[in-house]
């Protein structure tokens, strides 16, 4: 089954919503809805879609530490037991 018969005008959503709903959840792929001949939106079921959403929030969690990485923000994990004593002794002394 190619993209172009995931590819549906409005009115057949209108007139087969209960249809689209059961195969979606049924695990058909999403569905590209046009208006007047241009794609305006994609319908998938709700599974799928807080699955993506999960993969987004993983995948800009990655960005944001590759960012830190590159900016050097980043530290090795050999020898932070000493930087926390360091700085736990550090602290004792302030006070």
């Amino acid at each position: 089954m190619g993209l172009e018969s995931r590819i549906k005008p409005i009115s057949y959503l209108k007139a087969n919503s209960a249809e689209v709903i059961r195969e979606l959840n049924e695990g058909a792929p999403p569905l590209i809805i046009t208006q007047n001949g241009e794609a305006k939106a994609v319908l998938q079921d709700a599974a799928s879609y807080y699955q993506m959403q999960e993969t987004m929030a993983l995948l800009k969690l990655l960005a944001m530490a590759q960012e830190n990485i590159d900016a050097g923000k980043v530290r090795p994990i050999e020898g932070l037991a000493d930087r926390i004593r360091a700085k736990a002794a550090g602290s004792r002394t302030d006070g």
